[in-house]
C-alpha cells in the first residue's frame, strides 16, 4: 500500500512538472528549472520586449543553431566556435546597445516630463516664499504662540494619520517611487521650503517604517529569537526617535550675524582671557597665548591668563616674559572646572574667554564677539566654531584631509546654528566668551559633570540666560593625533553627558522652554548610539548563524518599508547637511566609537558619579606608521563574525533555504554593508606617519626676500607653521640650499623682517626654515599668520558637496584599503614571530 500512495504521488507530482518520461533524471532536473510552456506565467510587456531582443542578440552572437532545444544553448555556451575570416567586425558593445534600446526608449518616455517640470521649478524664484515663511514662523513664535502650537499639533495627527494608515505592499512601493522621484526634484532648488517638504516626506516614510515593525512584525518565537527581534526593534525606535530631534534641531538654521561694537571703545566692557592647560608642552601653549596677548581690545581692558594645573617652572617665566597673568592652585579638584572656577576668583574682568591650550585666537575674536552681550542684556554666553587646522585620525588615516568633513564638523556647521534658533547654544569648552555675572549668578562653571562645558550651558539656560551662536571661524586649533586618544575623548564626552542626562536631565526640572529640552535632550541621547550600532553591525547574524527570523515579514515587504525610511532620511540629511558631513560618513563614525563609548555612556547612567576627567593629548609625533591591533580587536571580532556569517548565507543561499532566497538576500547585503563599514574602521586603526613637529597652514598673501648681496625678490606665501614657511615663485631663484635669507610679512601697514634658510628649492617653489626667532619675533609671527582676521574666512570652503553615491564608492575603497593594512600587517607580525622562533630553535638545539 505505501509504494501504491508513493507511485500515485510520483505521478501526480511528474504531471504538475511536466515530466514527460518520469524514469529519466534528466527529464526531473530539468523540469526543476523549467516550467512547460503552458504553465508559464506571462512576463509584463516591458520585460517581454527586452527578453525578446536579448535572445534574438544571443542567438546571433552564440550560434545557436536550434533556439528550442536546451542541448543546442549549452553547447553554444561552451564551446567558442571560430569565427569566420570573411564576417564583418562588430565593435564589442554593438550588442548591449541593440539589447537596452527598448529600454531607452521608455525611460526617455518616462523621463521627458520630469526634465520639463524640473526645468519649470529652476525658473521659480523661491526668496520670497522664504522670507514669507520666516515672517510667518517669527510672528507665531513671537506674537501668537498659540497659532504655532495648534500648527504643530495639526502636523503631528497628520503625521500620525499617515504613519498608521494601512498599505498594500504594492501600494507602498508606489508611494516610495512618488516621494523619491519628488525629492529628486526638490533637492536641486534653494530656499527651506523644499527643505521642509523633504522633512515631511521623511518623516512620513520613517515613521511607517517604525508603526508597521511595532505592529506586524513581532511575532517571534521566544527565546534568543525574541531576544534579538526586540532588541533590533528598539534599536530602530532609537535611530527614529535621534532622527525626529535631529529635523527638529537642524532643519532650520539661524545664520546669526556679527553684531557691531560701539564706535567708542571706552564703553567696552573689559575681558578676562582664561587659557587652561595641565601638561602639553610650552610649543603648544606660546601661539596661543601670544595670539591672545595681540587681540585688537583695548589693552587696559584685556587680562591673558595662563591657568597652569601642571604648576611648571618654565610656563612661570614664560608667562612673566610676555606680560600674561599665570595662576596656579594648590589641588586639581574638578580638573577644568575648577581650574576655571579658581581663575573666577582671582580676577575682575566683566566678561571671560575660554580657550584651550592649543587653540590659537585671531586678532577680531573678541570683536565678533562681544557685541552680542551689549545688544542683549540676558545674553550670558557667546561659542564660536572649533576650527582644526591639523587631521584627526580619520582624515590622517584615511587621506581625507580638506576632502570629506571631518567628525566635528556638523555639530559647529549645522546643529549649533540649528541650537541657537532655539537660544540652546552649547558651551564648547573653548572659543567662547562668556559673562562674569551670569557665571556667579548660577555658582560659577558647573562641576559635577565631566562635560563641564555643556553643563554649565544648560545651568544659564535654567535661569533664563540667552546664548548666541555666530558661525563664523575666528580660532584654530590641533585634532587629535592618534585613534586611541580620540576615543579617549569620545569616550570622556559621553560619560559626561550620560552623567547631565540622569543629574540634570532637560526633559524635566525648570527654566527651560520646549524646544530647549529638546536640543539638550537631543545631544545627549546622541552619545547613547554605541549600543544600536552594534545591534545594527551583528543583527543579520541571528539568521545566519540560526536561522532566527528576528523581523518576522516576508523580505519584498521588508524592502518597501525600510526602503523609503532609509533613502529619505539620507536624501534629507545629505540636503541640510551635505557640505558638512558626507553620506555615510556618520555609519562609518559610528562603527569606530561604538564599541568603546556603549559601556561607558551606560555604566555613567547607572552610576553617574563613577569616571574621571582625562586630558587629550596634543601636538604628539608617530614616526613610524604602524596598525593598532590592541584598539582594533572590537572591529577584528564583528570582522570575523560578519565575514562567518557572509559564507554560511552564501550555504543557505545556494543549498539550504532555498525556500525564501529574498530573506538571504536581504540579510547578506546587510552583512556585506557592515563588512565594508568595519573595514573602513580598520583602515583608520592604522596608524600613519606623522612626523611633523609643526603643522602647516595654507596662506596665500605677498612677502619679499632680501638677501645679503642687496637683492630683492617679491614672492607669495603657499603655506606656513610656527618652524617655516612655504613661497611660491615666479621665477627660478638664483640661490642655494641652507643659504640664508630674510623674509619680509606684513601686517597691516607694518612690515615684519624673519631671519630663515632655505631647506628646499624647485623653480617655482622654495621651503623656508625660520631660524633664531627672538620672543618679539614669534609675537610678530603669529600676528602674521595664524592671528590674521581673516586667517580662518575660508575654512572648509574648498570641501566638496556630498554626493550620496560617490561619497559611498568612498566608503567602499576605504573599507578594501582597511582589509589589506590588516592583511599585511598580520602577515609581517606572522613574518616577525616566524623569524624570531628560526633564531631561538639553533639555541636550544645546541643547549
Amino acid at each position: 500500500m505505501p509504494e501504491a500512495d508513493a507511485k500515485t504521488s510520483r505521478g501526480m507530482l511528474s504531471q504538475r512538472l511536466g515530466v514527460s518520461d518520469p524514469h529519466r533524471l534528466s527529464q526531473w532536473l530539468w523540469r526543476l528549472f523549467v516550467l512547460p510552456a503552458e504553465q508559464r506565467r506571462p512576463l509584463p510587456l516591458l520585460l517581454e520586449l527586452i527578453w525578446l531582443r536579448l535572445r534574438v542578440v544571443l542567438i546571433r552572437e552564440l550560434g545557436v543553431r536550434k533556439p528550442d532545444s536546451p542541448r543546442d544553448w549549452i553547447a553554444a555556451c561552451l564551446l567558442l566556435r571560430p569565427a569566420s575570416p570573411d564576417a564583418p567586425t562588430e565593435a564589442w558593445h554593438a550588442p548591449l546597445i541593440e539589447l537596452l534600446q527598448p529600454l531607452w526608449f521608455v525611460l526617455k518616455l518616462m523621463w521627458w516630463p520630469m526634465q520639463r517640470l524640473s526645468a519649470r521649478l529652476d525658473r521659480v524664484d523661491y526668496g520670497p516664499a522664504d522670507r514669507r515663511l520666516e515672517s510667518f514662523a517669527r510672528l507665531t513664535t513671537e506674537r501668537y504662540p498659540l497659532i504655532g502650537y495648534l500648527m504643530v499639533i495639526s502636523v503631528t495627527l497628520l503625521l500620525a494619520v499617515c504613519a498608521t494608515t494601512p498599505l498594500s505592499p504594492g501600494a507602498q512601493f508606489a508611494l516610495l517611487i512618488l516621494m523619491w522621484g519628488t525629492t529628486l526634484l526638490l533637492r536641486r532648488l534653494p530656499g527651506k521650503v523644499p527643505t521642509l517638504i523633504m522633512v515631511g516626506f521623511s518623516l512620513v516614510a520613517s515613521s511607517r517604517y517604525i508603526w508597521w515593525r511595532l505592529t506586524e512584525t513581532l511575532d517571534l518565537q521566544p527565546g534568543a529569537e525574541m531576544v534579538m527581534g526586540i532588541g533590533l526593534v528598539l534599536a530602530e525606535c532609537y535611530t527614529w526617535l535621534v532622527l525626529i530631534l535631529r529635523y527638529v534641531q537642524d532643519a532650520w538654521a539661524l545664520k546669526r550675524p556679527v553684531a557691531p561694537l560701539p564706535p567708542t571703545p571706552q564703553t567696552w566692557p573689559s575681558v578676562d582671557v582664561f587659557i587652561t592647560t595641565y601638561d602639553e608642552a610650552l610649543s603648544v601653549i606660546k601661539p596661543t597665548v601670544l595670539a591672545a596677548l595681540s587681540l585688537d581690545w583695548p589693552k587696559d581692558k584685556l587680562n591673558v591668563c595662563i591657568l597652569d594645573d601642571g604648576r611648571r617652572e618654565e610656563l612661570r617665566r614664560f608667562a612673566e616674559s610676555v606680560g600674561a597673568q599665570y595662576i596656579i592652585r594648590s589641588n586639581n579638584f574638578h580638573a577644568k572646572a575648577g581650574n576655571l572656577n579658581h581663575a573666577l576668583s582671582m580676577t575682575r574682568g566683566d566678561l571671560v574667554a575660554v580657550f584651550d591650550c592649543d587653540h590659537i585666537p585671531v586678532r577680531s575674536f573678541l570683536q565678533t564677539t562681544v557685541g552680542w552681550f551689549l545688544r542683549d542684556p540676558k545674553c550670558a554666553l557667546v561659542q564660536t566654531p572649533h576650527h582644526f587646522f591639523s587631521p584627526d585620525p580619520f582624515e590622517r588615516n584615511l587621506g581625507t584631509f580638506g576632502r570629506v568633513p571631518n567628525e566635528s564638523a556638523l555639530f559647529y556647521g549645522v546643529i549649533q546654528d540649528g541650537n541657537d534658533l532655539w537660544n540652546a547654544t552649547f558651551f564648547c569648552g573653548s572659543c567662547a566668551v562668556l559673562k562674569r555675572s551670569a557665571l556667579e549668578h548660577i555658582g560659577g562653571f558647573a562641576v559635577e559633570t565631566l562635560t563641564e562645558d555643556a553643563h554649565t550651558a544648560l545651568r544659564l539656560h535654567r535661569h533664563g540666560y540667552t546664548s548666541a551662536y555666530v558661525r563664523l571661524t575666528q580660532a584654530a586649533g590641533l585634532a587629535t593625533e592618534t585613534l586611541p586618544s580620540h576615543i579617549k575623548q569620545r569616550m570622556r564626552w559621553a560619560r559626561g553627558m550620560a552623567q547631565m542626562f540622569r543629574i540634570d536631565n532637560p526633559l524635566f526640572g525648570r527654566g527651560l522652554t520646549l524646544l530647549q529640552r529638546i536640543c539638550y535632550a537631543n545631544s545627549m541621547i546622541h552619545f547613547f548610539n554605541g549600543l544600536p550600532r552594534l545591534v545594527f553591525l551583528s543583527a543579520p547574524l541571528g539568521y545566519l548563524f540560526f536561522e532566527y527570523h528576528i523581523i518576522n515579514a516576508w523580505a519584498t515587504t521588508i524592502a518597501v518599508y525600510v526602503l523609503p525610511h532609509l533613502i529619505q532620511a539620507e536624501l534629507v540629511g545629505s540636503r541640510i547637511q551635505g557640505h558638512y558631513r558626507h553620506s555615510f560618513w556618520a555609519e562609518a563614525y559610528e562603527s569606530v566609537l561604538a564599541w568603546y563609548i556603549a559601556v561607558p555612556a551606560m555604566m555613567a547612567l547607572i552610576n553617574p558619579r563613577a569616571g574621571r576627567f582625562n586630558i587629550t593629548a596634543k601636538g604628539g609625533l608617530i614616526e613610524h606608521g604602524y596598525f593598532d591591533w590592541k584598539i582594533s580587536i572590537p572591529y577584528i571580532v564583528l570582522t570575523v563574525l560578519n565575514s562567518a556569517g557572509f559564507i554560511v548565507g552564501v550555504g543557505r543561499l545556494l543549498f539550504w533555504n532555498t525556500h525564501e532566497i529574498g530573506t538571504v538576500l536581504m540579510n547578506l547585503a546587510w552583512t556585506a554593508y557592515n563588512i565594508l563599514m568595519l573595514g573602513a574602521a580598520l583602515g583608520v586603526a592604522a596608524e600613519s606617519r606623522q612626523v611633523r613637529v609643526a603643522h602647516r597652514v595654507p596662506l596665500r598673501i605677498p612677502a619679499t626676500l632680501y638677501f645679503d648681496d642687496g637683492r630683492a625678490v617679491v614672492c607669495t606665501t603657499s603655506d606656513y607653521s610656527t618652524r617655516g614657511l612655504g613661497i611660491s615663485l615666479d621665477a627660478p631663484l638664483a640661490a642655494s640650499i641652507e643659504a640664508p635669507v630674510k623674509i619680509a610679512l606684513s601686517r597691516g601697514d607694518r612690515e615684519f623682517v624673519f631671519q630663515t634658510t632655505i631647506t628646499s628649492l624647485t623653480d617655482t617653489r622654495a621651503g623656508l626654515r625660520f631660524e633664531r626667532l627672538s620672543l618679539d619675533d614669534e609675537r610678530h609671527l603669529i600676528e602674521c599668520t595664524f592671528a590674521r582676521a581673516d586667517a580662518w574666512l575660508d575654512a572648509g570652503a574648498d570641501t566638496p558637496q556630498d554626493r550620496p553615491l560617490a561619497s559611498l564608492g568612498e566608503i567602499i575603497r576605504f573599507g578594501a584599503l582597511g582589509y589589506g593594512h590588516l592583511l599585511s600587517s598580520a602577515f609581517a607580525l606572522l613574518s616577525t614571530r616566524l623569524y624570531r622562533l628560526r633564531r631561538r630553535t639553533p639555541l636550544t638545539a645546541t643547549a
